[in-house]
């Protein structure tokens, strides 16, 4: 029996109440995370209908599922399900987020998931799937957008109370849930119950309404908790001489400046945003992330041109106004739109600073991605001043910026200004090199090595060799 449950388990099929109740899914679970890559989220489907999912008879412990068959899971409740679909999409989620808390040691009044446990014990389908593709998921919203022909609606509780949903026509709502991390100023497990009351919540809402729905609970990526799950599990993993690593410097993660019109066109986002005027140094990243009245004036969009302006009164004495210009340029070469940042532009006193910043580059359909932009030289200088002499220094630490192609209100793929050859792969490879020249050439000289022929006899006469000058 146990071996049974097992198997529907890794399956990822329909048996909600063993999926919370088992006590060894929590080995389970963590043997399968670690034998599978880094870069996957669990899938949570349910739903109003039934049979919308058959027993999955090809994956296994380990299995990751893949976008083509995220595809063929997804297929069945699109066209024969509810044309209403909800998506809660968190920030960060593991499965080992369930095993840790999600009662599943037999202390289901310590659950945090009490409001989805219940969902998926009163579905008629519903389908757990444990590790999914990051892209897979980075594409979900994108995928349900042109099987329902409806653009998705980012909706909170007090907007769906206004919504009146027909059982007829599609809808496509996206949720946000707040974002989670362990080092932030809220525990995740209190992050985690908040999200799933807000799922309860919703839910109710649309029974109230008996709004036939399709429900899918994910995230951007995963969370990364396996560690903690060895303290929840009272022994799991590795703890004698084990070090624990530092936290980082910054604990709080903030969501992205969004620019928005009738939609998100712009997102920036950085770990640190600095700035200096004269050697005095302001960090600009708490006024600047997570902040709901920042001054987005003279920020505007099209398909070729994206600008993004932030505002700060009273900056070194005066107001400052930081322009960020991209432009979105397509080349026969390569089939495809490229974007470029033209420029960054800082406004104060009636006078304009310049840094040229055309190493910012990269495909539309992609975000860039640098772990430092700025014009030190000691990180990369990549903001090259106009003229000189130039007052002005910038760093941004951990930037990101999109600003064509931007589905909801997360970034695309990103292209990455890290080069492939880094200086541990040159090293690495000169070394070898090196090596590889010694062993040649000691080689050469074994080869070259030759032995005599002839050997002197005493008996007879003295042989004579012939020297070649």
């Amino acid at each position: 029996m146990a071996a049974t449950v097992a198997a529907t388990v890794r399956a990822g099929t329909r048996s909600a109440p063993a999926f919370w109740q088992m006590q060894w899914l929590p080995l389970l679970l963590v043997a399968a995370a670690a034998a599978a890559a880094e870069q996957q989220v669990p899938l949570v489907l349910w739903s109003s209908d039934r049979d919308l999912w058959a027993p999955s008879a090809d994956t296994h412990e380990g299995h990751i599922t893949s976008d083509m068959q995220l595809s063929t899971y997804l297929d069945p409740a699109l066209e024969l399900g509810p044309r209403n679909v909800l998506l809660f999409l968190q920030d960060k989620l593991s499965i080992e987020d369930f095993t840790a808390y999600g009662g599943v040691f037999g202390n289901k009044q310590d659950s945090t998931f009490s409001n989805l446990e219940n969902a998926l014990d009163l579905a008629p389908s519903s389908l757990v799937l444990p590790a999914v593709d990051w892209y897979a998921v980075s594409t979900l919203t994108t995928y349900l957008q042109e099987k329902l022909g409806a653009s998705p609606l980012h909706v909170d509780l007090a907007t769906l109370r206004e919504l009146k949903l027909n059982a007829s026509l599609p809808a496509l709502l996206l949720i946000r849930l707040p974002y989670t991390a362990s080092s932030g100023l809220m525990a995740p497990r209190e992050v985690l119950t908040g999200n799933d009351e807000i799922i309860g919540q919703v839910l109710s809402m649309l029974k109230s309404e008996d709004v036939p729905y399709t429900a899918a609970l994910t995230a951007v990526r995963p969370s990364r908790v396996a560690r903690d799950v060895a303290m929840v599990a009272g022994g799991l993993g590795r703890q004698l001489l084990q070090k624990q690593p530092k936290q980082p410097v910054s604990a709080v993660i903030h969501p992205p400046v969004s620019y928005n019109d009738t939609a998100p066109r712009i997102l920036f986002w950085a770990q640190n945003f600095s700035v200096a005027y004269k050697d005095h140094w302001e960090d600009l990243t708490p006024i600047t992330f997570g902040v709901q009245d920042l001054n987005l004036t003279g920020s505007f969009w099209n398909d070729s041109v994206a600008r993004l302006a932030l505002t700060y009164e009273q900056l070194f004495g005066t107001t400052v106004t930081f322009k960020f210009t991209l432009m979105n340029r397509f080349y026969p070469v390569s089939a495809r739109h490229w974007f470029t940042m033209e420029r960054l532009e800082i406004h104060s006193n009636g006078s304009v600073a310049y840094f040229n910043v055309s190493e910012i580059t990269g495909p539309s359909i992609y975000s860039f991605h640098c772990q430092y932009v700025s014009s030190q030289s000691k990180k990369g200088s990549l903001l090259v001043p106009a003229t000189q002499p130039f007052h002005w220094q910038m760093t941004l630490q951990d930037f990101q910026i999109q600003a064509f192609n931007v589905t909801g209100e997360q970034f695309s793929y990103a292209s990455d200004c890290a080069g492939f050859f880094s200086p541990g792969i040159w090293m690495g490879l000169l070394t070898s090199l090196f090596m590889l020249f010694i062993f040649t050439y000691g080689l050469h000289m074994i080869l070259s090595l030759k032995t005599m022929d002839r050997f002197d006899d005493h008996k007879g006469p003295t042989i004579t060799l012939t020297q070649i000058v």
